[in-house]
């Protein structure tokens, strides 16, 4: 799986399926683009493959341990219709 932060294709450090979400590693520029996006508005996060395909998503959580942050992102709604 990966995350689509506004027309950006990232793929995390680790990720795996939680209940109602993903609970993914960011590290660097792929960190750095998810909080622009959560706290500034520069684009959607959706997530890209895995049963959750298209589907948007919303930070519910930041952790961080030593050089690794962990963020728990909850689906909102169905998935995005193809055009």
């Amino acid at each position: 799986m990966q995350l689509v932060i506004g027309a950006r294709h990232i793929t995390p450090h680790t990720i795996r399926r939680i209940a109602g979400g993903v609970e993914a590693v960011l590290k660097g520029d792929a960190l750095r683009a998810l909080l622009d996006s959560a706290f500034h508005g520069r684009g959607t996060i959706e997530i890209l493959g895995g049963d959750l395909d298209r589907r948007r998503v919303e930070v519910t959580g930041i952790e961080m341990r030593g050089n690794d942050t962990r963020v728990t992102l909850i689906c909102q709604g169905a998935a995005a219709a193809l055009h």
